[in-house]
């Protein structure tokens, strides 16, 4: 036997528009849950795993600032041994002085290096001491790093196990919606997500309960609620813009409407 073709969306009536839109909504409801269901764990691991780059690359920074000291004092301890030398060879020059004034060159070249002498030994000091800081920190970072390291495989494994769980099930949801979408007027799709997008609890479309829109729970007035039921229009509440159709067609049997009105 031949498949029915599909029917094209623009030819579909209202209440067939309707029953899809109401259709799509619960599959996509029903997916709104699952990802309630993992909570912020998404986001916690999003955080965790931000937070272990940057520790990673903070201590990898640490590390390339200490190997930098560290060729400073090498640095510092060369320009120390040539000052040294230099004040040696002076010293012997100014044995060898033929006046005062020779001698008084080299006494202060003398000074002068053993100045420098000084401020390498200052410099190397503070280089020293600001390489055990950085060590200290690395030491720090690191705990830190070990600690955040654990946080994240365990948020990672919990959030694993709800997605092992719920992946199939939001799969299957996910394949209907898209093919559901495919019977859906693509304007009126457009202007459902766009409704959708911009409600509180995720409803583009919902249903009349006790004369009132079921999303933002103001009352409508009678005529209008007899357009609902007629499914001759597409009705949108005008207090909070969402698509209204009666209980009937969301499947909610009128004997359960009057008993939730009652209750």
């Amino acid at each position: 036997m031949a498949k029915e073709a599909k029917k094209d969306p623009s030819e579909l009536s209202v209440e067939e528009k309707l029953k899809a839109l109401y259709q799509l909504q619960t599959m996509l409801s029903e997916i709104d849950k699952i990802k309630t269901l993992r909570g912020e764990l998404p986001l916690e691991v999003q955080d965790l795993e931000d937070e272990v780059t940057g520790l990673s690359t903070r201590i990898e920074k640490i590390k390339n600032e200490i190997e930098e000291l560290r060729s400073n004092v090498a640095t510092k301890k060369i320009e120390i041994e040539t000052a040294k030398n230099s004040i040696n060879k002076y010293k012997e020059q100014q044995d060898n002085v033929r006046n005062n004034r020779e001698y008084d060159v080299l006494t202060k070249e003398i000074e002068f290096q053993s100045l420098e002498v000084e401020l390498c030994e200052k410099r190397i000091k503070e280089y020293t001491a600001s390489i055990k800081a950085k060590e200290e920190e690395i030491v720090k970072s690191n705990e830190l790093l070990e600690e955040r390291q654990k946080d994240l495989e365990v948020k990672k494994n919990e959030l694993d196990e709800i997605i092992s769980e719920t992946k199939q099930e939001e799969e299957k949801l996910r394949e209907k919606a898209k093919n559901l979408e495919t019977t859906i007027e693509p304007r009126l799709l457009q202007a459902f997500k766009r409704i959708r997008k911009n409600s509180r609890n995720g409803l583009g479309i919902t249903y009349v309960q006790r004369d009132a829109c079921g999303g933002c729970f103001n009352k409508i007035p009678p005529q209008k609620q007899l357009d609902i039921r007629m499914r001759k229009k597409i009705i949108v509440c005008e207090y909070c813009g969402r698509i209204m159709i009666d209980p009937e067609l969301a499947g909610v049997t009128l004997e359960k409407h009057l008993e939730t009105k009652t209750k």
